[in-house]
């Protein structure tokens, strides 16, 4: 009992209802804030492009928060840090790329920092003077997302422009340079973009690039040659000079054509590869499908004598000297000049009238005995001989000279040798200058000093004669003078004497009114009459004949 009593003595529970709590109207702003800012950050992460990196040598020229990447003179992007890489040999740039263009970040993507630069074939980058240095972009043709990226230590010449690019192989670079021009016809048509050495060391691998249209004009059969500054050739025919433009002349440059002989073919594809020579006559020389090599033996100096120099027939170029050296015969230890020639008979075949043609074709082709006997009888019969002959005294360059010599000395020749011998014969300027040595040689055999000593007498006689005469002279002038004066006096007064009887002679003969000449007159005018009496017997004695025995008739 007492402890229910007691239960109903304690206080009892009363349920109080919970209060609603209020928000007050102070936070509704920050709440308000923190939404609109949570919105703009999702809206400024959806609307961020990528974040990249590029590694260069040097950061020069490249700040953060101040350079920018630009892509056909478009900001896409901007430098956010720059820092040492991990190496501690590079410098690491960290970029922020818009959004736009995250999907130019690929594999194959170049990435260059964009500073002046002023060469003799142009000037670019001058925008950066004033803005300062920016990050130049070309676009990758991979489908590879990429963030990492390795910038090219040298600006590209070619970005972004319409052609094709070629490559070109060259023993050396010359003084090519990147953005040497590019010439076709004498008109700039693209640029060397860039060189590198060859794997095995041994060649220059060049790559050009050809602007459009004017790539359309490089056909596999295209020929390439250096054209830079001023290409001056010495040989047998004088001095020639050529060049391309002004800039060719100061920067270098290159040139290209199809030589006339090849047909026209497609354009070549990029990337074709062709070799650079040296010159624009080795390349469009037309390559010869016959050649004759033969050998040379010489007994003077081959000085002035050069590979490529002409070798002509009668007059006319008809091949070159492959090789100029010595020979050397172990068994009577003799060292001789030897000359390799190669000779192309279709040079002299083209100079033959248009019906000789075929034949001197047919005999060009021929080979083994036939060929032999023909070379055998111009050589023994007909007297071939080479010559070294001076192609320019100015130079000093020789050629070699094919001509008939008939009256030259016999030869032994091995017809069984490769390659066949040509017989020599000493050239004009070596006779002349045997003809020369052999003269001096006479000179220095008289003995002069006895021809000097006799000379020397008879000037010494000379001179006493010289001073007798002059003595003599004087004497003559002294003693005979006066009397040839008086002489010549008399003679003068003679000769007055003379002319005075002819005047008087004159006047007495044949003046108008002499009495000679009226006598004269009188006595041609009875000759007159006595002639005319003449005239009319000798008329009478014609007709009567008889007159002369019995007189003439009385009438």
């Amino acid at each position: 009992m007492a402890e229910s009593t007691d239960r109903d003595t304690l206080p009892q529970a009363t349920v109080v209802p919970k209060k609603r709590m209020r928000i007050s109207v102070v936070w509704l702003i920050p709440i308000l804030a923190a939404v609109v800012g949570i919105g703009i950050a999702i809206q400024q992460i959806r609307s961020e492009g990528p974040t990249i990196t590029i590694v260069f040598k040097s950061g020069q020229g490249v700040e953060a928060g101040k350079t920018f990447i630009k892509y056909k003179d478009v900001n896409i992007g901007q430098v956010t840090a720059v820092e040492l890489a991990d190496d501690f040999a590079r410098v690491q740039v960290t970029a922020k790329v818009a959004k736009s263009a995250a999907g130019l970040m690929v594999d194959d993507a170049k990435f260059w920092v964009v500073e002046p630069r002023v060469t003799l074939s142009g000037v670019s980058g001058l925008s950066t003077l004033l803005s300062g240095n920016y990050i130049g972009f070309e676009a990758g043709q991979s489908s590879s997302r990429q963030r990492s990226f390795v910038g090219l230590d040298v600006q590209p010449i070619i970005t972004d422009q319409p052609g094709r690019k070629f490559v070109l192989k060259a023993d050396d670079l010359g003084s090519l340079a990147i953005g040497s021009p590019i010439y076709f016809r004498r008109l700039t048509v693209g640029q060397v973009a860039a060189y590198d050495l060859a794997a095995d060391g041994k060649a220059v691998s060049i790559t050009v690039f050809i602007n459009a249209p004017y790539d359309k004009f490089v056909s596999p059969e295209t020929r390439f040659w250096n054209a830079s500054g001023i290409d001056v050739s010495v040989g047998a025919g004088g001095f020639e000079v050529r060049t391309e433009g002004l800039v060719a002349l100061l920067a270098g440059g290159l040139a290209f054509d199809a030589p006339a002989f090849l047909p026209v073919t497609a354009p070549a594809v990029e990337n074709t590869t062709f070799t650079l020579y040296r010159d624009r006559d080795l390349a469009m020389k037309q390559p010869e499908t016959i050649a004759r090599r033969y050998v040379l033996y010489f007994s003077e100096s081959l000085r002035g004598l050069s590979v490529g120099a002409p070798v002509t027939l009668f007059g006319l170029q008809a091949g070159e000297v492959t090789d100029v050296g010595l020979s050397f015969d172990p068994e009577t230890l003799a060292i001789r000049p030897r000359v390799l020639v190669t000779f192309f008979p279709e040079r002299i075949i083209a100079r033959l009238s248009y019906k000789e043609q075929a034949a001197g074709m047919a005999l060009a082709e021929e080979r083994g005995d036939a060929h032999l006997r023909f070379l055998r009888s111009v050589v023994e019969e007909r007297g071939l001989r080479a010559q070294l002959t001076s192609g320019n005294l100015l130079t000093g360059q020789m050629y070699i000279a094919l001509e008939y010599f008939p009256k030259a000395p016999k030869v032994k020749i091995d017809w069984t040798a490769d390659p066949l011998e040509i017989p020599t014969l000493p050239g004009g300027f070596a006779d002349l200058q045997a003809k020369l040595t052999s003269i001096l040689a006479k000179i220095d055999k008289m003995q002069l000093d006895a021809i000097g000593a006799d000379t020397r007498k008879m000037l010494e006689t000379l001179n006493k004669t010289l001073k007798d005469a002059d003595q003599a002279v004087n004497r003559i002038d002294a003693d005979v003078t006066p009397e040839l004066k008086k002489v010549l006096e008399e003679v003068r007064r003679a000769t007055v004497s003379a002319d005075q009887v002819l005047r008087n002679t004159d006047a007495t003969l044949v003046g108008k009114d002499a009495p000679a000449q009226q006598e004269l007159r009188d006595a041609l005018q009875e000759v007159t009459r006595a002639a005319r009496s003449l005239r009319v017997l000798t008329d009478y004695l014609e007709q009567h004949p008889e007159a002369a025995i019995r007189g003439k008739e009385q009438p």
